[in-house]
C-alpha cells in the first residue's frame, strides 16, 4: 500500500519541474496519519507565489498523472500564503494537525 508521503514526494517532484514558485503543501483530513485509506481523498493545501488560472491548468494533469501512476484520489487546494490564511474554514482545519512537507516533499516539523 502506498504511503501519503510518497505521494506528497512525487507531487513535489511534479510541481518543482513545472513551477519556480512552489513552497510546500500541508496535509490534513483523514490521511494525516500518514495512511492512504482507500475511498479517502489525501486532501492537501499547495502553496505557491501566485496562484491563477493559469497554474491551476498546469497543475489537474500533474495530479492525474499521480492519481492514475499511485492509485490514490487526490484533493488539492492551491493557494497563496495569503489566500490560504484568509480561507479561514481550510486553514483552521489544516491548522489542527499543522503537518507541512517543504517544496522537496520532507515533512518539516513546524510550531
Amino acid at each position: 500500500m502506498v504511503s501519503v508521503d510518497e505521494v506528497v514526494f512525487k507531487l513535489s517532484k511534479g510541481f518543482n519541474q513545472v513551477f519556480d514558485d512552489f513552497h510546500g503543501m500541508y496535509l490534513f483530513g483523514v490521511c494525516t496519519d500518514g495512511k492512504y485509506h482507500e475511498d479517502e481523498d489525501i486532501e492537501l493545501a499547495a502553496i505557491f507565489e501566485i496562484e491563477d488560472k493559469s497554474k491551476r491548468e498546469q497543475i489537474w494533469p500533474i495530479i492525474g498523472k499521480i492519481e492514475t501512476e499511485m492509485e490514490v484520489c487526490i484533493d488539492l487546494y492551491p493557494y497563496t500564503k495569503e489566500s490560504f490564511e484568509k480561507d479561514e474554514e481550510i486553514y483552521d482545519e489544516v491548522m489542527k494537525n499543522n503537518i507541512f512537507y517543504n517544496k522537496f516533499g520532507k515533512r518539516e516539523l513546524t510550531k
